[in-house]
């Protein structure tokens, strides 16, 4: 079956220029990086969509890719991009209640294919770190390019480690102006003691003349605003 993407999912010149900058660094970044876990400090800093337009970039440039939703607690996904058909995903097939070729959809971005979250689990961690899991990196592997996996914050809770461990190399994702050096520093150490290459930093929302967003760096500046124990119970968008 094959999704479409209803509402626009187009970049201005600028962001589009950021992505495709991001995407040549990590060519760079050595052919053994397949698999690339996503993740931030706070919620809101814009991984879920820094996620998807790389997965995108990336099948623009002719690789095959495979678009992981695994922000099972909080996920934009299908609000975000129209999507208005019943899916099957990702906690469908951790929990055994679906085969892996029936979460895997094809969409109208050429090369780009996406697994959904699936339906809310209350044991997101544990079946993240189940050997389905494993074994579905294991299978698509084989038949895409690069795997980008969408994950919550990590300053939140522990599911991006989870998934990190499992991967080739993690992206954090900092938002400009909005998060500390101290929380920062604790995400990166998580994803190391993860056992996780770290690829770099996005900085996130940085203004470009105005006339839009995005920028690939490995600094950041602001502040943090408090603690987000509860990630995935509010409404805000990610």
């Amino acid at each position: 079956m094959k999704v479409n993407f209803e509402k626009n999912i187009e970049l201005d010149f600028k962001t589009n220029e950021a992505y495709k900058t991001l995407r040549t660094n990590i060519s760079f970044a050595g052919d053994d990086i397949h698999v690339i876990a996503l993740t931030s400090s706070v919620p809101n800093e814009g991984k879920s969509a820094v996620s998807f337009n790389l997965a995108k970039a990336l099948a623009e440039d002719g690789k095959r890719v495979l678009y992981v939703d695994a922000d099972i607690r909080k996920s934009v996904t299908i609000a975000r991009y129209g999507v208005d058909i019943e899916t099957k995903g990702l906690t469908h097939y951790l929990s055994g209640q679906a085969e892996l070729k029936d979460v895997v959809y094809d969409t109208n971005v050429e090369n780009l294919s996406i697994i959904f979250t699936g339906q809310v689990a209350p044991n997101p961690a544990e079946l993240l770190g189940n050997d389905r899991f494993k074994s579905m990196l294991a299978v698509e592997r084989e038949t895409y390019d690069y795997i980008i996996i969408d994950c919550p914050p990590l300053g939140s809770v522990i599911d991006a480690a989870i998934v990190a461990k499992e991967s080739d190399g993690a992206i954090t994702v900092i938002e400009t102006d909005n998060v500390s050096y101290k929380i920062v520093q604790r995400v990166k150490k998580q994803l190391e003691q993860s056992g996780c290459r770290i690829l770099g930093a996005v900085l996130n929302k940085v203004e470009m003349g105005g006339k839009g967003y995005g920028y690939y760096g490995k600094g950041y500046y602001g502040r943090y605003y408090g603690t987000y124990g509860d990630y995935g119970n509010d409404k805000t968008s990610e």
